[in-house]
């Protein structure tokens, strides 16, 4: 049986292999005047640090994303999320260093001189973790003649069922349905609706947005963005944003 994983639950899958993996490292370098300990007590330092300050950064990371958009403001997001990261680990890595490699807790005087290491540690794995988590987007393809209807299409509410669907908008744990004949809230991931939309033609073009390539009216850019102006619904024009993450791989596929 074949597994899915969620955008998320592969960010965090990700994030655990490269702080084992920087862990090691560091372990077998003697990062930071370690090197004078046995090795195995230095790799269970240095390993057990990596995946105590992942799992750390990956709760800091959720609620830097739900205020700030990464996609479109990664270095914003980096610096808040060093920040936040380091203090706490600071202490970790204080109270950790003296009772495992010393055997004796260090003066609380000596806190401020672990800051500087592990803020620096933290950024280049901030860095790393944001830039090696863009991907492709999830591409949707459009059914073949006789071929059943896409299974989202009988998520549309009554009122909609028949319309032409424009794109999907994640609000909350909550999705919005921009159709021709108006827009309306249901309760869906936007990860499972990705799987239930093959038979559309169209794309994730945000973490947040998933739009129909025949609603694509034009493309603007600039600032190193784009964004798409849909047609086909009813008064105001709707504008979805292209992330940079998806940015070059919808160009690649021709969206613009």
């Amino acid at each position: 049986m074949q597994v899915v994983l969620s955008g998320k639950a592969r960010d965090f899958l990700r994030g655990l292999a490269l702080a084992l993996v920087a862990g090691g490292f560091l372990a077998l370098s003697g990062a930071f005047g370690t090197g004078g300990a046995p090795f195995w007590p230095r790799l269970a330092y240095w390993v057990g640090l990596m995946l105590a300050g992942s799992l750390w950064g990956h709760v800091c990371g959720a609620w830097t994303a739900r205020r700030i958009d990464v996609d479109t403001r990664p270095w914003a997001a980096i610096a808040i999320e060093t920040l936040i990261i380091s203090g706490p680990l600071t202490l970790l890595v204080w109270a950790v260093t003296g009772s495992m490699l010393e055997g004796a807790m260090r003066p609380l005087a000596h806190l401020s001189y672990f800051f500087f290491p592990v803020t620096l540690i933290t950024a280049l794995l901030c860095v790393l973790t944001a830039f090696l988590g863009r991907e492709r987007p999830v591409e949707t393809h459009a059914s073949a003649p006789g071929a059943a209807p896409a299974r989202f299409l009988e998520r549309l509410p009554p009122r909609l069922r028949g319309a032409r669907l424009i794109a999907v908008q994640a609000e909350d744990h909550y999705l919005r349905l921009h159709t021709d004949r108006g827009s309306d809230l249901i309760l869906m991931r936007l990860a499972d609706a990705l799987t239930e939309l093959e038979g559309l033609e169209g794309a994730q073009t945000h973490r947040s947005w998933w739009v129909a390539r025949n609603a694509v009216a034009s493309v603007a850019r600039g600032d190193g963005r784009a964004a798409l102006t849909l047609e086909g619904g009813p008064g105001s024009e709707l504008i979805a944003p292209v992330s940079r993450r998806y940015a070059r791989a919808l160009r690649e596929a021709g969206w613009w």
